[in-house]
């Protein structure tokens, strides 16, 4: 085990994530983390891109490496209620695909 039981990380840079709310994305999760008491064992980070270009803000949860994509604000309270606190991946926002980079422009 690692010094946090998750590693939230939340794409805010490259084209499309910033414009898409992703700083608000990960303020919601920093803010939801803490109200549930998880200060310490979830970190929430800022991330750069993660080549899935048109699909956030991408949010992805270690070490069960769980992607979530087009995450709003209610979307990252849910991610913070259900997965990181109740271990329930939110199905609504998850984002499958295969290994590699996945950019709509």
């Amino acid at each position: 085990m690692g010094q946090y039981e998750k590693h939230v990380f939340v794409c805010t840079s490259g084209k499309h994530c910033p414009k898409d709310g992703a700083e608000k994305v990960h303020e919601t999760l920093k803010d939801a983390v803490k109200r549930a008491g998880l200060k310490g064992r979830v970190r929430v980070n800022h991330a750069g891109c993660m080549n899935q270009c048109g699909h956030g803000p991408m949010v992805v949860v270690y070490p069960e490496d769980v992607w979530y994509a087009a995450v709003d604000r209610d979307g990252a309270e849910r991610i913070a209620a259900e997965h990181l606190a109740a271990g329930r991946p939110v199905a609504e926002y998850r984002y499958l695909a295969s290994p590699g980079d996945h950019k709509d422009t």
